[in-house]
């Protein structure tokens, strides 16, 4: 469990285990998403294209049912100490798999959400290293992890791009774990993510043949949630906050923009900055190597932030987003350009 911020060492996995151990949930994840996919069809629970859809042919949907098959348990026999956020994560994923099949209202959603992230703060250390009071520290937490589940189902709105994020997050704090020292179990956490994540986005790469749905979405936020979260107990808070921060960047801006025009932020809709490259001429792929080559370039700059090079790497980290949201847009505004 957390050190609470003063990293003290706890020897992690060795290189080898920690291979094997992405390996078997590599294999677990391609293997478990290939017979859910097949069940999923049988029963015909599909996401079937509509006027805002990025996919046009009817698609399993509930791929994050296998996904979290592999990982829960996988995070129980590596920490056992985890078993309350696991079982909570397990409550919120048995809430999405009730909003996958019947649909459901965004307050009882929320409510979950609220219940799971309360309950789950316990498993957690104060994030500002007592810069504020606990109080304050654990509300700032609670929101933070609230936003992240929320902005995570958000996002998963074209094939890949949900797999490239929680991949690109695990390889980050995997790297960060072996490389600094002092994480505890973070790197087996994380590289395992980091195999079932693979191993679902072979399924989820466009054309994507199984979606993660609801079951998945809400469920694997709160986990890496929790994650970074740690990981900024710990001491890494720029660490954390670089890793995910296009993906916080495009939710954000898109929430903001969004409240700002008066619009129903509930209501389905395209206009995040992934999205609208889609729109602009951009394929499903094309989106997903972008968001993967920017965040290799962020899992970079919060190595460096671990170095003790923060504002430089914050700074990096700032820039290397808002150049991935000029290449993802650039398409779109060449467009515009050219009909004036």
């Amino acid at each position: 469990m957390s050190t609470r911020g003063d990293r003290r060492y706890k020897p992690d996995m060795g290189s080898l285990s920690l291979a094997l151990l992405f390996l078997a949930c590599l294999a677990a994840s391609l293997g478990l998403c290939g017979l859910v996919r097949r069940w999923l069809l049988a029963r015909g629970i599909l996401d079937r294209p509509n006027e805002r859809s990025s996919h046009l042919t009817p698609t399993p949907r509930g791929g994050g049912i296998a996904l979290l098959a592999v990982l829960l348990p996988a995070w129980g026999a590596i920490e056992p100490g985890l078993l309350p956020i696991l079982a909570l994560a397990l409550a919120l994923a048995c809430v999405g798999w009730w909003d996958d099949l019947k649909g459901l209202a965004p307050w009882p959603r929320l409510a979950a959400q609220v219940l799971a992230v309360g309950l789950g703060l316990w498993q957690l250390a104060p994030v500002t290293g007592g810069f504020l009071p606990p109080a304050l520290d654990y509300a700032l937490a609670g929101l933070v992890w609230l936003w992240f589940i929320n902005l995570f189902n958000f996002m998963d709105g074209i094939d890949g791009i949900a797999g490239v994020e929680s991949l690109s997050i695990a390889l980050g704090l995997t790297v960060i774990a072996r490389w600094f020292g002092g994480f505890g179990d973070l790197g087996a956490l994380a590289i395992a993510l980091a195999g079932a994540s693979l191993g679902f986005l072979f399924w989820n790469w466009h054309p994507a043949k199984l979606f993660l749905g609801d079951v998945g979405s809400q469920a694997l936020g709160y986990l890496i949630g929790f994650l970074l979260l740690r990981t900024a107990a710990e001491g890494a808070w720029a660490a954390a906050l670089i890793l995910p921060l296009f993906y916080l960047v495009d939710a954000t801006w898109t929430l903001a923009r969004r409240t700002a025009a008066g619009e129903n932020i509930f209501a389905a809709h395209a206009q995040h900055i992934y999205q609208r490259a889609l729109g602009a001429g951009m394929s499903h792929d094309q989106v997903a190597r972008a968001v993967l080559i920017g965040n290799l370039a962020l899992i970079a700059f919060a190595v460096g932030a671990e170095m003790g090079e923060r504002l430089v790497a914050l700074a990096g980290a700032g820039l290397t987003v808002l150049v991935l949201i000029r290449r993802l847009l650039a398409p779109q505004e060449t467009e515009a350009s050219g009909a004036d």
